[in-house]
């Protein structure tokens, strides 16, 4: 498991019946590969994972493993009300192909360290796979310190890295000055560029759902410090990929993926189509970024 580049947090596919539409999701992964990422991560919260049955999970699991074949690694993002039904979700992932876990904290329950360090550990140690902690504190209301997930990677040498979602980039310089373990990832598009140059080495990206070359070669620009060209297409992306920040980047997300040609913008209650204003003002950043697309 390479834990490195460009990683999008997938969005899962609806019918007009909200089942799950495997045929596209094949393709979507297919074209995101083709654009140069470098591994699919399923069942996320942009995934709507807390709105799929265990079976609807597992069967996405097993449609991304036989498309993504032996290109890119396919991970899956473990969450659930309970470490048991978390653990279960794991060893299906493993049994299904995987070849990473992303373990989120327990859905509802905000427990203290010493739980949430349990809950961790039992995840992180039911299979063999290489993990990613994801931290995401604004989400999910539990916050794992630099210290804690220093404490945890020198613990489990399968906890390979951690997806620091807390919108603060001196995480990314604290979590470094602990441990050179861990492979450090952003997971906000609107701080991807300043996550690079504070140490970051990789990008669990939303909007790369929509715009899979923009989002690569934004990457490696700023990976590679040229910052002129990293910034100039930053500027134009901004107004788009912070869609990814707010509470229903969701539906924004699929949205933009509908009107740019790749997906639609169905979601699973309690989600509902964004309307009015919101709409408006999305498709307007979009029309606007449309009409500037700078050329790769």
């Amino acid at each position: 498991m390479q834990w490195k580049g460009v990683m999008p947090a997938m969005t899962t596919c609806f019918d007009p019946q909200l089942q799950v539409d495997h045929t596209f999701m094949a393709r979507h992964a297919n074209w995101m590969i083709d654009s140069g990422c470098t591994g699919l991560i399923m069942l996320g919260s942009l995934g709507e994972a807390a709105t799929l049955s265990t079976e609807e999970k597992i069967a996405i699991l097993n449609n991304m493993v036989q498309t993504a074949g032996q290109r890119v690694p396919v991970v899956a993002a473990i969450s659930s009300l309970s470490t048991a039904e978390s653990v279960s979700l794991a060893k299906a992932a493993a049994t299904a192909g995987c070849k990473g876990l992303m373990v989120l904290p327990p859905y509802v329950y905000k427990g203290d360290w010493r739980e949430m360090k349990a809950y961790l550990s039992e995840v992180i140690t039911a299979t063999p796979l290489s993990c990613m902690l994801y931290n995401n504190p604004v989400s999910y209301g539990t916050d794992f310190l630099p210290e804690q997930i220093a404490e945890l990677a020198a613990e489990h040498s399968n906890l390979q890295a951690v997806k620091e979602s807390s919108t603060d980039v001196r995480r990314i310089t604290a979590i470094r000055a602990l441990t050179n373990k861990l492979s450090i990832f952003v997971g906000v598009d609107d701080a991807i560029v300043e996550g690079i140059a504070a140490g970051a080495t990789g990008w669990v990206a939303g909007l790369v759902n929509a715009f899979p070359k923009e989002s690569v070669q934004l990457f490696r620009l700023a990976l590679a410090g040229k910052d002129e060209e990293a910034f100039a297409l930053y500027r134009w992306f901004l107004p788009l990929l912070r869609m990814d920040t707010v509470p229903k980047f969701i539906q924004l997300i699929k949205l933009v993926q509908q009107e740019t040609g790749m997906g639609n913008e169905r979601v699973r209650g309690p989600r509902l189509e964004i309307t009015g204003h919101e709409r408006d003002e999305a498709l307007g950043a979009l029309a606007h970024a449309m009409q500037t697309r700078p050329a790769l």
